[in-house]
């Protein structure tokens, strides 16, 4: 009797959603009613891509401790084997295979990449694993840009389009709005769901003391190796997605520089939560589209956008460790406090 109560005692699923949750999801939900196609696809588009390849990281760091800089790397494998496999306008390279072959194709060997980068990488901590995956993205880089059999040299790809499925031009921003803000809800609620099951709290308890997980009987190179594996697949889907954003792909996409934008993304957003990946997106997209035009208003350098992107950067990190979501934390704490009478504690 006491189960059944409690049973019917407990908040169903929905119940248990925050409401700024459900007030976020309808907002983004009919954005395309009162916004307009530049902030559809490039504002929003880019964030919700940018949102999903930060969010390969802030898995790795957040639950596993492991910071890699290869995730850019990643997903421009992913969005290289789409245009080699796929349709391109370098038709002398592309093998013009159908999507459904190309796609899953593309995932697998960006998930085989990540679990090489993944072996490599994980037989070191701080630093040292920041350098090897920091190495393996700059040679990615440098491979690409030299190799001209397959991956075109530093020309890369251009005409990299989605295919045309269910009469629908998936370029179209309308369109592309959807199919991002899809993919990233769907790796969003993935993760969430991951960090509670065994592997996602076996990772996390590898993360906090992995000789009492050894002591255990769990294999923590495997959980470590395994965890590179699964954050390559939100990785690989924003590198196609971003691929076909801008119907091109080439080294730069997965430079040095991209690289480091996606760990600025993810600590600017906070690296304890996935909501984080994407509030730190959403920021490096506004910064980044318009910097320039508010340094220009000011009076500055236009070619100087980056130092607002930097200032910003330093400005969160200054003032919370954990990004935004933990300033946000911080001030829900600190929200209804008499600090005169009651330092600690919150007024009834």
């Amino acid at each position: 009797m006491a189960s059944i109560a409690d049973t019917a005692a407990a908040p169903s699923w929905y119940a248990r959603i925050p409401l700024a949750w459900w007030i976020t999801g309808l907002v983004l939900l009919f954005m395309p009613a009162f916004a307009g196609e530049f902030v559809l696809y490039q504002i929003f588009g880019w964030t919700f891509i940018l949102g999903m390849i930060a969010l390969s990281l802030m898995f790795l760091a957040g639950y596993g401790g492991m910071v890699s800089l290869a995730q850019m790397s990643i997903a421009g494998f992913a969005g290289y084997m789409v245009a080699i496999f796929g349709d391109s306008a370098i038709t002398d390279i592309s093998q013009g295979w159908p999507w459904y072959v190309t796609i899953p194709l593309a995932l697998v060997l960006a998930v085989l990449f990540a679990t090489v980068t993944g072996w490599l990488a994980v037989r070191t901590e701080g630093i040292y694993t920041i350098m090897i995956t920091l190495a393996i993205a700059s040679a990615f880089f440098y491979f690409t840009r030299q190799n001209y059999t397959i991956f075109n040299g530093f020309s890369g790809f251009n005409g990299v389009l989605p295919p045309q499925l269910f009469g629908v031009d998936w370029r179209h921003p309308v369109a592309f709005y959807y199919l991002t803000l899809f993919w990233a809800a769907f790796w969003f609620l993935a993760t969430l769901y991951v960090s509670r099951a065994p592997m996602g709290l076996a990772l996390q308890g590898v993360r906090d003391n992995p000789r009492r997980m050894a002591a255990l009987g769990y294999n923590v190179t495997a959980h470590r190796v395994a965890a590179y594996a699964v954050a390559a697949l939100p990785a690989g889907i924003g590198g196609i997605l971003l691929t076909w954003q801008s119907a091109q792909i080439s080294p730069g996409t997965a430079g040095i520089g991209p690289a480091i934008d996606i760990l600025v993304i993810a600590v600017i957003g906070g690296l304890r939560h996935p909501a984080g990946a994407f509030i730190g997106a959403f920021v490096y997209v506004i910064l980044k589209t318009f910097a320039l035009d508010i340094l220009v208003v000011l009076g500055f350098d236009g070619e100087r956008f980056n130092l607002l992107v930097g200032l910003g950067f330093l400005a969160v990190v200054f003032w919370s460790s954990d990004g935004i979501l933990g300033l946000w934390s911080r001030w829900r704490t600190s929200w209804g406090r008499d600090r005169l009478r009651f330092p600690g504690r919150r007024t009834p």
